[in-house]
């Protein structure tokens, strides 16, 4: 398998490298600032490729990617927005089929996320495919030996050729904290049941928008209707690693905690400080949730 990853401006996007880690190391980075973004892989891959292709353009891209992957019949991208855009045009320009969403995905093998998080689909591909791996569902370790690798990247020159067009970008804006997809909010803001009410969550929105973080919830919450299902973090929600994690009246049960990735920092605020959230915390708080939520609120500006 090899993986294809988009970069703008040598960054990696959510998922990169656990897409390359799912394919055993062997990548193909194309975009722009390739090269600095093949040395982020150095600890993980082993046989990287690079394309220097201009500004992203998903029609552009896929005719440059088409040529190195006819003799790749299985490619995974990240899904991440780009990887989703640029997936599909690889799948019609190499005739295959597209799995999208895909929790694991080999050669003979893939699970595909459904329903909101709520199923996977065990499914045997045909033998030649492209699929997206959904980020933060893998992970990927690195061992202290292969952390100091340094990658050999080839680098493939593109004329910019298609044959395909492309969509004309307009503007290109910020992400909006509040709608954006928790797999790739870099701060987080959850609520649990130790949220009292529906209401309550409408206050840690309206956090949330004052902090430019995302809102997320557990399963309980989506369960009794508060929450969409696509705000639930968790084994059968999405999973996230954010830089920050604020966690509301969160108890910490498995099946929440073992969707929060590793946050570089956790602030806790519940009433039991026994539970397992408030022990994973960098800082604990036990106190009200919905008392603290309100104290917040009226200390912390409206955005203009």
């Amino acid at each position: 398998m090899r993986a294809v990853v988009p970069v703008r401006d040598g960054v990696l996007p959510a998922g990169g490298t656990e897409a390359v880690a799912e394919c055993d190391g062997r990548a193909i980075v194309i975009g722009t600032g390739t090269a600095e973004a093949a040395a982020a892989l150095a600890a993980i891959a082993s046989d990287v490729i690079t394309i220097e292709a201009g500004q992203f353009a998903p029609a552009s891209w896929a005719s440059a990617l088409a040529p190195h992957l006819g003799d790749e019949p299985h490619v995974v991208l990240p899904a991440s927005p780009d990887g989703r855009d640029l997936a599909p045009r690889l799948a019609v320009l190499l005739h295959r089929d597209l799995h999208a969403g895909a929790m694991s995905v080999s050669p003979d093998h893939i699970e595909l996320i459904r329903g909101g998080g709520l199923v996977v689909s065990d499914i045997r591909p045909t033998d030649a495919f492209v699929a997206t791996l959904q980020p933060g569902v893998r992970g990927v370790e690195v061992s202290a030996a292969f952390a100091s690798h340094t990658v050999a990247a080839r680098s493939v020159r593109f004329d910019g050729s298609t044959t395909l067009p492309d969509p004309t970008v307009i503007e290109v804006m910020p992400p909006d904290a509040a709608t954006m997809d928790l797999a790739e909010s870099p701060r987080i803001i959850g609520g649990g049941a130790g949220l009292a009410s529906a209401d309550a969550f409408a206050q840690l929105t309206d956090l949330s928008i004052r902090l430019d973080a995302s809102m997320g919830a557990t399963r309980v919450i989506t369960d009794r209707g508060w929450v969409g299902h696509e705000r639930q973090i968790g084994t059968t929600g999405v999973v996230v690693s954010p830089d920050l994690y604020l966690a509301f009246g969160i108890s910490g049960a498995v099946q929440h905690t073992s969707g929060l990735g590793q946050p570089d920092h956790i602030v806790s605020i519940n009433t039991d400080p026994h539970c397992p959230m408030m022990q994973l915390a960098d800082l604990a708080v036990v106190s009200d949730a919905n008392a603290v939520l309100i104290e917040l609120l009226d200390r912390l500006p409206i955005h203009d």
